[in-house]
């Protein structure tokens, strides 16, 4: 096995084509913890306009806006999450979280039947490397 952890990732596909998943969420955990958009996409190796395009994205999903954002000034900008954007973040979590409890025994039962010689590269498959 490899020394990388498996992950379960959850992504949600809404009935208007919107997308919620694991880049949109780890934004707004970003911008929780660091109260910059600039630096939550600098933190999961986005860039600048990448990360604000996203977080411009995430405010027009929903009914009301999930971040707001602080000019500069005397007390410098920045960026935090608003009321529902920190429900929103809480129900991301907990919804990977349960999903995590719920399928720990199929993912457990997958790590142990993983060969251990086989390492993924891109499309290339096991059969086809031992050619």
């Amino acid at each position: 096995m490899s020394d990388t952890a498996t992950r379960l990732t959850l992504r949600i596909d809404l009935a208007n084509g919107v997308r919620l998943g694991p880049g949109k969420v780890g934004l707004l955990s970003g911008i929780a913890e660091h109260g910059s958009i600039r630096a939550a996409g600098a933190a999961m190796g986005m860039s600048y306009r990448r990360a604000w395009l996203l977080a411009d994205e995430i405010n027009r999903m929903f009914k009301e806006p999930s971040i707001f954002t602080r000019h500069g000034g005397k007390s410098g900008g920045g960026a935090g999450l608003t009321p529902f954007g920190e429900n929103l973040l809480a129900c991301c979590q907990r919804m990977e979280a349960e999903a995590r409890r719920a399928l720990s025994k199929d993912i457990h039962w997958l790590e142990s039947m993983i060969d251990a010689d086989f390492i993924a590269q891109g499309a290339t498959t096991k059969a086809a490397a031992d050619d």
